[in-house]
């Protein structure tokens, strides 16, 4: 699976890349042919908010938006709402 990271008006430390990585591939395990993830950094004032999306052919895009005053729980929080939907998706495909 490929991964895109795309900052805007945000530097990305390494580890949160890294962090966001062995996320990713952990969740890809769990999606049926997962083609990439799209991970979106965002600074707004004193608002983070990270964004990723995942794309697998034949199924609607998964979407997870987490916000916070820093970047590590704005991450942890998407990564969370992520999972939960590739969980109740693999439920509903059974």
């Amino acid at each position: 699976m490929e991964i895109i990271f795309h900052a805007h008006n945000a530097p990305i430390p390494t580890r949160l890349r890294r962090r966001a990585e062995v996320a990713l591939q952990r969740l890809n395990g769990r999606v049926a042919r997962a083609v990439d993830a799209v991970v979106r950094f965002e600074q707004d004032g004193p608002v983070k908010r990270v964004e990723i999306v995942l794309h697998t052919p034949r199924q609607r895009n998964v979407i997870a938006l987490g916000e916070a005053r820093y970047y590590g729980p704005a991450l942890n929080t998407a990564i969370v709402k992520l999972g939960a939907q590739v969980r109740k998706l693999r439920r509903s495909h059974k």
